[in-house]
């Protein structure tokens, strides 16, 4: 028997994060619920998750620093949950690594499909590793592969989450070829991703944070259009 995704719920609401579990359950995940930062951040390696729901306003310790720690120290995908629809507040949350932010009140499919679409970026399986082609590019001095999820920079792993990674591929799979931010919010979001184009210069700012412009390549900004993967002669 197929083991089942695990998904860690993070919300002060009890009733909410009830309705949550039901939802996911039905569609055959297994939850795990926890009412406050702190609770979470405890209970994260024991349960394990393949994914978090993480609601920004809880008490104590809030969501962005619950964010933060875990993208300290893992990849595991991660889904914010706010009353609050201000563009800062997602861009923060972005920035702070999630990977998708939905506003309450939200539509029980709509967040199960959010759930299932961010879990299909996040990683291959074994399985799905061997039978499709190895999806890798290489530069002087960078390796990216999509098949494994891995990026080699220097001679150096670099964590990146999965959409960071899946933007660098793409760009990088087609050299000196502009991308709109539309273009690449399709690409790599998808059609059942409802945001803006911030959500684009928000991971090309952590990609340049942690890529620094090499001699021979750089992710440039072309004003006004968007963004290309610049190789130079």
């Amino acid at each position: 028997m197929a083991t089942k995704q695990k998904i860690m719920i993070v919300d002060d609401d009890n009733n909410i994060a009830e309705l949550i579990s039901l939802y996911l359950t039905k569609e055959c995940f297994e939850t795990g619920i926890y009412n406050d930062g702190e609770s979470a951040l405890a209970g994260f390696d024991t349960f394990n998750p393949g994914l978090v729901l993480l609601d920004l306003m809880l008490p104590g310790v809030d969501g962005y620093h619950v964010c933060r720690e875990i993208r300290a120290k893992s990849n595991t995908p991660i889904i914010m949950l706010s009353a609050k629809g201000e563009v800062f507040d997602k861009v923060l949350g972005l920035e702070l690594g999630a990977d998708d932010y939905m506003e309450k009140p939200f539509d029980s499919k709509e967040l199960v499909a959010r759930v299932k679409a961010v879990l299909r970026r996040s990683k291959s399986t074994p399985e799905a590793e061997k039978s499709e082609q190895v999806k890798m590019v290489e530069y002087p001095d960078l390796v990216i592969n999509q098949t494994n999820y891995s990026v080699v920079y220097m001679g150096k792993n670099v964590d990146m989450p999965p959409k960071e990674l899946e933007l660098l591929y793409f760009l990088a799979s087609s050299p000196n070829h502009v991308f709109t931010r539309e273009q690449l919010l399709d690409q790599i979001w998808g059609y059942e991703y409802i945001g803006d184009t911030r959500t684009v210069d928000v991971h090309i700012k952590r990609l340049r944070e942690k890529l620094k412009d090499h001699e021979a390549w750089r992710i440039a900004t072309i004003w006004g259009i968007g963004y290309k993967f610049e190789t130079k002669a």
